[in-house]
């Protein structure tokens, strides 16, 4: 009997070439921004954190989505949580958009954190922490002017976890889809507890093939459920750990 050799395994998609639109969003950090999308497509795609038919829309649909965030956060050297940061998203894209950003990750997965360590190191970026947990476990401990997050929760839940690491004066931006609207409706009176204002929603983006929507909420007191958060004196700081 004649024996046959099984056909090699289809290769892995390599990394789709930057759009013209990378460079006006990015500009000097293009590179790392190019590096960041080859490492998604090559062990994201191997650790599950991406799908493979993702990868030929890494830049449009994933980094620079997440990326454009940044557009709303005016403030130079602000601090950053990216809660449920899975594959980096928008945590490390902000990261890189700005390096002037102190940006924490938070993730409960082990194998996860791993990722997002090995990957903040891969790519030098001394502006990001990465901590493992749920956003629950580090209330009372982590505070930032901006805490972040995309594709995790409904907004009402998102917010119960996210709002007690938001400091006061600071916002919660999170990446919603078609449905913002009838969420930030629903989530409206959790989000008044916690001491958020009635959020609103934002395109930022424009650029782009498809903007992205946030909805956005500051903090403007400690909920009756939230942490400890305190005013932002002038300027901001990094996520902290309290004691």
């Amino acid at each position: 009997m004649s024996s046959s050799t099984p056909p090699p395994p289809d290769p892995a998609p390599g990394p789709p070439p930057a759009p013209a639109v990378a460079g006006e969003i990015f500009g000097e950090q293009l590179g790392p921004a190019g590096r960041f999308v080859a490492i998604l497509a090559d062990t994201g795609v191997s650790h599950g954190l991406i799908g493979p038919r993702e990868v030929p829309r890494l830049w449009e649909r994933h980094v620079l989505g997440c990326a454009v965030v940044a557009e709303a956060m005016p403030r130079e050297g602000a601090s950053v949580i990216d809660v449920g940061s899975g594959a980096g998203l928008p945590g490390i894209a902000l990261a890189i958009a700005r390096p002037d950003l102190q940006v924490t990750l938070v993730e409960p997965m082990l194998r996860r954190t791993t990722w997002l360590t090995e990957s903040v190191a891969a790519l030098g970026l001394s502006n990001v922490t990465v901590c493992r947990g749920r956003a629950e476990e580090f209330h009372g401990q982590l505070v930032a002017d901006y805490v972040t997050a995309r594709a995790v929760a409904a907004l009402d839940k998102l917010a119960a976890w996210c709002a007690p690491l938001i400091a006061v004066g600071g916002e919660l931006m999170v990446m919603k889809g078609d449905k913002a609207s009838e969420e930030l409706t629903a989530a409206a009176p959790v989000m008044a507890r916690l001491g958020l204002e009635t959020g609103t929603i934002l395109t930022v983006g424009a650029t782009l093939p498809q903007p992205t929507t946030l909805v956005v909420a500051r903090k403007v007191r400690d909920g009756a459920t939230g942490g400890m958060s305190r005013r932002s004196g002038k300027g901001s700081r990094p996520a902290r750990h309290r004691t």
